[in-house]
């Protein structure tokens, strides 16, 4: 590094006036804040001199050792059979073995998606796995990665999403360098996230790897899904082959779904052919494109009220059974209610209080048989309390929900009679008509404030979908409480929405939705998200990501300058102990100052747009953002808005 000292002495005392004239213009109270200047799209970092290029790329110095092969490269097969994509990770010397053998013996296959945060790189497996049916591998580094990435593994373990994840570590003590290889090495570094992952292993050897390897995607593929873990030794990636012709890679075969009991399904159809106003309440049930239309048979054969937890794209928004939007009031008059693929089917039945004391109440008015159908019951852990609180069933039924629809709509088919059919008919026409007032309840409710600043979050969801209605689009990301897009748009196909984070981690909402788009560049969609501002404070540089790899989004921050829903429970606290609520701003709120997502984006790459709070400015906006998204890239909409 050159300093003062380094300087020639003419030099030398030009660099101490310049110093101190910068340092008094600073401190002068009279002098005007520094304008950042705009950043020049032509403006190219100088390039290096010759010593420095040489210093940083000239090969080291030969190994005594003539190594031909490192088991790397076998781990690279591996994968390779298991028919990963890409591999999203932050690159770390414990697992430079594989590293080096993707890039150079794999030719970057599965392909390298460079992240600046191993959540990020979860969080993208997350997405991208909702949205392409399968999962993509990602590495961390030993002890301090694998913490990193802890908080999105238990997002992925709540959604029971297959995320593939694997860190380097080095196991035995004797081969640690001294200093940074003791820290970031573990004798059991899964222990840490262990709760929080369906299976976990440490291969031996490179067929202990390779059979692992393939179980750990047969794991974390088969319902219910779950995140998985293989920690590989430095030396196992590293080390020449001692014999290669010795190793086999196992054959890759997918578990089929478990279909549930046909006797037990019989006993379900029956109750419900019976049923006056039977329910289907939904959460995680559409695993594939099938899901959705499987479950539009089974309740067109019913006509009976649809309520969708939104976990997946499981019911048409526009269907005429669907009274997600009516819940309490369906429910209440159910006599049968059926629960698919449900993670907390006791808070669907149930209405929770927690003012003063916390309480709960049958949101049923009337006794009505509960009948549940799912893989929630098939596994499940102690100490992490994802579970829901115990629903009172009447018929517990275990098997994936997605592959037991058919048999079931079979089951009540053949109860149908002319007397149901007329029955069925009319009910489905009620709950139609109950449908239709609660859309003109909703555009009623939109219009509230249109023209209001800060912008109305029906506003910003309006705006978006006049743009994007005729495109092929898939909303995967979503602010917490942003019902509007939900209530007002057109979800008709299975790749409109993904689900939400499962164990409501912050910092899922911007990666995943990255993760997600790069599944539907594919595909040649469109990929809008909503984020709320909270969230990418949490991960900014996921914007960095989307750019380098050219993985094109229109992500919009739904700003409100808060962690408004801590605010909230703030003023309800204070309100409750009667001492105001004139100080909940403190240690909830986003300002002071104001941050432009804008100019973080473009500092990331990102085309950024705002901050908008006039409402008439956002639909020029959104027309040059998805401009820019057609063409290839990510593009960030910064939008000012009320609170909810």
């Amino acid at each position: 590094m050159t300093t003062s000292r380094d300087l020639p002495r003419a030099d030398r005392r030009k660099f101490l006036k310049g110093a101190a004239l910068t340092g008094a213009a600073a401190l002068s109270p009279a002098a005007a804040p520094a304008q950042a200047a705009p950043p020049r799209a032509d403006l190219k970092a100088s390039a290096p001199g010759p010593k420095l290029v040489a210093a940083e790329t000239l090969p080291p110095g030969k190994d005594p050792v003539n190594q031909t092969s490192s088991g790397g490269e076998f781990m690279v097969d591996v994968l390779k059979a298991l028919d990963f994509d890409y591999l999203a990770m932050n690159c770390a010397s414990s697992f430079r073995g594989i590293h080096e053998a993707i890039v150079n013996y794999g030719g970057n296959k599965p392909e390298i998606l460079t992240c600046p945060h191993e959540e990020i790189a979860v969080h993208m497996a997350q997405g991208y796995a909702k949205m392409e049916g399968k999962p993509i591998a990602m590495m961390c580094h030993g002890t301090v990665g694998l913490q990193h990435a802890a908080m999105a593994l238990y997002n992925s373990w709540c959604d029971r999403v297959p995320v593939y994840v694997m860190i380097g570590n080095i196991i035995e003590a004797d081969k640690r360098a001294p200093g940074v290889e003791w820290v970031h090495s573990a004798i059991d570094p899964a222990a840490i996230v262990r709760d929080f992952v369906k299976w976990d292993d440490q291969p031996a050897s490179l067929q202990h790897f390779a059979e692992s390897a393939v179980r750990a995607y047969k794991v974390a593929t088969t319902p219910p899904m779950g995140p998985v873990l293989l920690s590989l030794d430095a030396e196992l990636q590293e080390n020449p082959i001692a014999d290669r012709a010795k190793l086999r890679i196992p054959k890759v075969t997918k578990v089929v779904p478990p279909v549930a009991d046909p006797g037990a399904l019989a006993e379900a159809a029956k109750l419900l052919a019976n049923a006056e106003n039977p329910v289907i309440v939904c959460d995680r049930l559409a695993r594939t494109p099938a899901g959705m239309a499987r479950l539009v048979e089974f309740a067109e054969t019913l006509q009976c009220a649809v309520i969708d937890q939104g976990g997946r794209m499981n019911f048409p928004t526009r269907h005429p059974l669907n009274q997600t939007f009516r819940a309490r009031a369906a429910i209440s008059q159910a006599d049968v209610v059926l629960g698919i693929e449900m993670n907390d089917f006791y808070g669907a039945l149930n209405a929770f209080h927690d003012r003063i004391v916390r309480t709960t109440y049958p949101v049923r008015k009337g006794p009505a048989k509960t009948i549940s159908l799912g893989n929630r019951d098939l596994y499940l852990k102690s100490n992490y309390q994802d579970f829901g609180r115990l629903a009172d069933v009447d018929l517990a039924i275990a098997g994936d929900g997605e592959a037991s629809l058919p048999l079931l709509t079979d089951q009540v088919r053949r109860l149908v009679d002319e007397v149901r059919r007329s029955a069925y008919q009319a009910r489905g026409e009620k709950l139609a008509k109950a449908r239709l007032a609660m859309v003109e309840q909703a555009k009623s409710d939109a219009t509230i404030g249109w023209d209001a600043s800060p912008i109305t979050t029906a506003r910003m969801c309006a705006e978006v979908y006049a743009q994007i209605k005729d495109e092929d689009w898939s909303l995967v990301g979503n602010a917490i409480r942003n019902s509007w897009p939900q209530r007002l748009w057109n979800f008709d196909k299975s790749h409109r929405w993904n689900g939400q984070s499962g164990g409501a981690g912050v910092g899922y909402n911007a990666p995943a939705s990255v993760g997600a788009a790069l599944a539907n560049k594919r595909h040649g969609r469109l990929t809008v998200a909503f984020g709320g501002d909270g969230d990418l404070m949490f991960v900014p540089s996921t914007l960095w990501t989307a750019a380098h790899h050219r993985i094109p989004l229109l992500y919009i921050v739904h700003n409100n300058r808060a962690y408004h829903q801590e605010y909230m429970y703030l003023v309800a606290m204070a309100a409750r102990l009667g001492r105001g609520i004139d100080r909940s701003e403190i240690g909830t709120t986003i300002a002071d100052p104001h941050v432009d997502y804008a100019t973080v984006a473009r500092g990331f790459g990102v085309h950024g747009e705002g901050p908008i709070s006039d409402p008439a400015e956002l639909a020029p906006a959104l027309k040059r953002a998805l401009a820019v998204v057609k063409s290839g890239q990510p593009a960030l909409i910064d939008v000012v808005t009320d609170p909810r």
